[in-house]
């Protein structure tokens, strides 16, 4: 990783922290969740980023991966995820934060739960010398402080590696702890504490609004063609939203893609739900493990 790459990922990080900042500030229960993602999406290109996927607004048993639709009608409640990410230059910051919507103790039982969780292991990763921890101590700090609280760490969701237009890239970090001996080496990390009150496992739910362009072979209508061009340059390897597309090209893109879906030119992801139907609590940052040294490059003030 060179210097340039670094200081795209810093202000990524910079970014993602000032607009979770503004999420908490403004997200109120009751608030339609198209509202709350064009503002979240808008502040990101106001300081100087992308989109680097669309913000996900996860509420309750929603564990990820669940953006409005062009014509959503669903209101923010319950216990909601805000997980956005910032572009610059293809280096993404991946982040996340949850709010109590409903003055509930458990909501914050949970929410305190993962962010303590994510306190002993940026602890954990600051205090030692880089890439000397390994993803089974991580994944135990999760399970250790669930389990404290009460409650269960999901089992099969986990942090991951990024590199440059690849959020998913390397290893993963589990959120339990299973004795793995790989060490965050150098690179760029999202470490991601999932922590609920059911059994710990997300299973696949209804489409979520959310596509990834991933092969550019050719489509017979043409206009599927122009969108597929629209997305290989602008948002290349990078998730985006149908509601984006709407806004572009109109309701024609809704056809399209279920086009593109079925040639195999893009993916479609499945909400992720706790399969007992119980609340989710997620909290999400990234840390950059240079050869000196090892930042959190997410950090709210």
């Amino acid at each position: 990783m060179n210097q340039k790459d670094k200081e795209n990922i810093l202000q990524a990080g910079k970014i993602s922290a000032q607009v979770k900042n503004y999420a908490k500030d403004f997200i109120k229960k009751g608030m339609p969740l198209i509202e709350v993602a064009d503002k979240i999406e808008n502040k990101i290109f106001e300081l100087g980023g992308k989109p680097g996927f669309p913000v996900n607004l996860d509420m309750d048993e929603v564990a990820a991966h669940y953006t409005p639709s062009h014509d959503d009608t669903q209101t923010a409640k319950g216990l909601l995820k805000v997980d956005i990410g910032v572009s610059v230059n293809g280096w993404v910051a991946d982040s996340a934060i949850c709010i109590d919507l409903e003055n509930s103790e458990e909501n914050r039982k949970l929410i305190k739960a993962t962010q303590e969780s994510i306190d002993k292991i940026e602890k954990l990763l600051t205090s030692n010398p880089p890439g000397s921890i390994t993803t089974g101590q991580i994944g135990a700090i999760t399970q250790e402080t669930a389990e404290s609280f009460g409650f269960t760490p999901v089992s099969n969701l986990s942090g991951h590696q990024i590199e440059q237009y690849d959020l998913h890239a390397g290893i993963n970090i589990p959120n339990i702890a299973n004795n793995s001996n790989s060490k965050l080496s150098q690179g760029y990390y999202a470490i991601e504490p999932f922590i609920t009150t059911g059994n710990g496992r997300v299973k696949d739910g209804a489409p979520s609004n959310i596509y990834m362009l991933i092969s550019e072979r050719n489509v017979r209508s043409p206009d599927s063609r122009e969108i597929l061009k629209y997305i290989i340059e602008e948002y290349q390897t990078l998730p985006f939203a149908s509601r984006w597309l709407v806004k572009k090209f109109g309701r024609k893109a809704l056809l399209a893609l279920r086009q593109l879906e079925r040639n195999g030119n893009v993916h479609s992801y499945p909400q992720l739900i706790e399969i007992s139907g119980k609340k989710v609590a997620q909290r999400e940052q990234n840390f950059l493990v240079t050869e000196k040294e090892v930042i959190m490059t997410t950090k709210e003030n």
